[in-house]
């Protein structure tokens, strides 16, 4: 760093002319009130197009004017637009973007004879320089231009600089020509750019490279992340093992985001980009591995807390997560960076252990609490039906969910037996406490406090859950929403409970609600069996899909011709309805003068046309009304716009519902009780909670030496790979159940032995096949 420098300035010298300054400094002022007219932060152009003046506001600098002694002697200045000799920053860039070498001629040498530099802010716009505007016009991967540029500032001895020069607006902020060369898929000038002391850790941090709804491409801000996020694995492999400065894959950006980061950042799950990432992944662990093998890349977390793992559960990709999930490498030396490792393999049966590390519910921020809990995460039921972690919730379930899920079914009838019996018996007073107590009163009140008590625990865990899962009402599809249900039960019966402790006869309307939803959240317990699950899954959806579309409209149409009705049918002029009941029916009573039904009043003439829409409705006492045929025309569209259409597309939409719904309601129902199973373990003393934790240490052997996790053995039948050779662990199948390791826990009660009897039959089937074949 020169000196100048240190201060915030830096050293140039400067030979325009006076009138050539006044004429920027006009162009800068017209540029910048155009921009602050516009509400933009200054005028800037897309980084490819032909070049177009960028006038900036520059940090203080001191510059040598070279013309000054001519001024004062009265000697005629040059003109530089006919000067061939002279070289500004409009010619300079325009002969690098048409790639003619021939334009530059005796470029050196003009900046030599005026003390210039290629890396000087006259020569850069917006912190672009001439270097940058040539490789973004490159032509057949080549510009000429981009290595005559790079001896000259070589030879001026600004090289570091020149490379390293970085843009300055907010939009490209930070990008430097390494940067663009990496992004033209230009790997000799990559090679050029690192030899000549290009920063490989330099951070595009503008908005073009950060995520948000405009256009942008975000990749990591370095380098490295550029190139394997473009898909140059010769790129890679260069900026991780050159000779010059090699790329650190552990370093992070702004957001805590490392390569790997990167990468499942901009996975999208088709088919040719998830095969991309998937080996850009692979290679940057085994090369890292490699060349450090003591750093372990993919436990890196980010300012999130998340690691690759859990960064793609977390943001949906299946594609990359099942294969890092489930990746095995077979080679010895990078076996250690497998998350899958082959026990032993008997035919086409093989059991394999699945590191249970960031994966298991017992560790915080786990995988499995990412995806039950998230639920804005798209397609996180599909994942969930990935191994290991279909069979981790299959054995917890097995374990101690499915028998404290039981346990809890049975508190749940005894309370709502008790409730029932209460609300049934209730006392026509307005006090809870009789004055005179009996045995049945003493029952009653003991029935009122078990109520009591069970409604509170169902309000606090109610909002316990609101506030931990944050539901949105596009999730309520997929998670369920009997904790909504179970929260508005218990506010009922509060509201219940505090009416009738202050005298309130109203509380009679809350009790009945409360009771009939404890009825209807009996429905919660179904997910502990699968066909009634899936059962209640389609009702779910049913009613928060067609029926609340269906009553949005209907409730419009019912409205909206109950408005019109009462407007038109005024009470007859010649006879109140007393005497029109007194015609019709006789003699009537005093109570029956006081009270009369009447189309006048809107919520009976609504309650009136709902009977039309499903076949009761009454036109008794419209007859002598006036406009009866403009009713009858009301009528007739009313009943063909509710009762023909809406209840037959309602029919016609649930129907498509359930077929829609066939193949995705099995795994929606394991994600609901899933989501059951997490919550009982969360309950339980974290003893128990240890106890029943999933999973066997087991020590791997790998090239690390010592290599001891926790994993969980899965058996699985492959036919397709039955006679390929594994890098299997143990030599016998089984050995584990006849030897087991200290401190394991029993094995999960699928039975090896039972999969491959299966196995045989079918392999036998194949043999006697391909016997009778031949």
């Amino acid at each position: 760093m020169n000196k100048s420098e240190m201060f915030g300035f830096s050293l140039e010298t400067d030979d325009r002319t006076e009138e050539e300054r006044l004429r920027q400094r006009e162009t800068k002022k017209d540029g910048l009130a155009s921009a602050l007219g516009m509400g933009q932060e200054a005028p800037k152009a897309p980084m490819d197009t032909d070049y177009q003046e960028e006038m900036e506001r520059t940090k203080p600098q001191i510059r040598f004017n070279l013309n000054f002694d001519k001024a004062i002697q009265g000697v005629n200045q040059p003109d530089h637009k006919r000067d061939s000799k002279t070289f500004n920053i409009n010619r300079l860039f325009e002969a690098v973007a048409s790639r003619d070498v021939r334009q530059l001629d005796g470029l050196y040498q003009y900046l030599h004879q005026n003390m210039k530099k290629l890396s000087d802010t006259l020569y850069q716009s917006y912190g672009k320089t001439a270097l940058m505007k040539a490789l973004l016009h490159l032509k057949d991967g080549k510009n000429e231009t981009v290595e005559l540029l790079i001896d000259i500032s070589e030879k001026l001895g600004d090289i570091k600089e020149f490379v390293n020069a970085a843009y300055t607006d907010s939009f490209y902020k930070g990008q430097t020509a390494l940067h663009i060369a990496i992004e033209r898929r230009s790997i000799s000038y990559v090679t050029l750019l690192v030899s000549k002391g290009a920063d490989v850790h330099a951070k595009a941090c503008g908005k073009f490279f950060q995520s948000h709804n405009h256009h942008n491409f975000y990749f990591g801000e370095l380098p490295l992340s550029l190139a394997a996020c473009t898909n140059q694995p010769n790129v890679v492999d260069f900026l991780m093992e050159n000779e010059y400065q090699r790329a650190d894959a552990t370093m992070a950006d702004a957001q805590g985001n490392t390569v790997l980061h990167a990468l499942v950042t901009v996975a999208d799950n088709s088919k040719y980009n998830t095969e991309f990432i998937i080996h850009m992944y692979d290679r940057i662990l085994k090369l890292n591995a490699k060349l450090h093998p003591d750093v372990k890349l993919e436990n890196i977390e980010n300012k999130m807390g998340l690691t690759p793992l859990k960064m793609a559960a977390k943001n949906g990709k299946t594609g990359l997560f099942s294969h890092i999930l489930r990746r095995e490498f077979e080679e010895i030396e990078t076996k250690h960076l497998s998350r899958k490792f082959t026990e032993w393999v008997y035919g086409p049966i093989h059991c394999s252990l699945y590191d249970l590390a960031s994966v298991d519910s017992c560790e915080e921020n786990s995988v499995l609490k990412i995806l039950i809990y998230g639920s804005d995460i798209p397609n996180r039921h599909e994942m969930l039906e990935t191994e290991p972690l279909c069979q981790v919730l299959e054995e917890k379930w097995e374990r101690f969910a499915r028998h404290m899920f039981f346990f809890n079914f049975l508190i749940y009838l005894v309370y709502l037996l008790i409730f029932t019996l209460i609300a049934y018996h209730k006392e026509n007073v307005t006090q809870p406490v009789p004055t005179e107590l009996y045995l049945n009163d003493y029952l009653y009140i003991l029935g009122w406090l078990v109520t009591i008590i069970a409604n509170c625990y169902f309000f606090i865990i109610g909002i316990i859950d609101m506030k931990r899962k944050q539901p949105k009402l596009e999730t309520l599809l997929v998670d369920g929403y009997y904790e909504i249900l179970f929260l508005v039960q218990g506010c009922f019966f509060l509201l219940t409970t505090g009416l009738l402790l202050f005298g309130k006869k109203e509380y009679l309307s809350f009790l009945v609600l409360c009771l009939a939803l404890s009825w209807v959240n009996i429905l919660y317990f179904a997910r502990g069996n699968k066909h009634m699950g899936i059962y209640s899954v389609m009702i779910q959806k049913m009613i928060l899909s067609d029926i609340l579309r269906f009553l949005f409209v209907y409730m419009v149409f019912l409205f909206g011709f109950s408005a019109a009705v009462v407007t038109l049918l005024k009470e007859p002029p010649a006879m109140n309805t007393t005497d029109l009941k007194r015609k019709l029916y006789g003699p009537v009573s005093a109570d029956e003068e006081c009270y009369k039904p009447s189309f006048s009043n809107i919520s009976y003439t609504t309650l009136e046309l709902f009977k039309f829409t499903i076949g009761m409705g009454d036109m008794e006492f419209i007859q002598d009304y006036q406009y009866i045929e403009v009713f009858y025309v009301l009528l007739i569209f009313y009943i063909i716009l509710t009762y023909i259409l809406l209840l037959n597309m309602l029919i016609a939409l649930m129907n498509r519902t359930v077929e829609k719904l066939t193949l995705e309601t099995t795994s929606i129902w394991k994600l609901q009780r899933a989501i059951t199973i997490l919550d009982m373990e969360r309950r339980l003393p974290c003893c128990l909670r240890m106890h029943f934790r999933c999973g066997v240490e087991k020590n791997l052997c790998t090239a690390i030496g010592k290599d001891r996790r926790r994993c969980f053995r899965v058996e699985e039948v492959n036919w397709n790979k039955w006679n390929s050779n594994l890098v299997k662990i143990d030599e016998d199948p089984g050995c584990w159940d006849r030897v087991q390791e200290p401190g394991s826990e029993t094995p999960p009660r699928r039975s090896w032995r039972v999969l491959f009897r299966e196995g045989s039959r079918r392999w036998q089937s194949y043999e006697s096949t391909e016997m009778t074949r031949v």
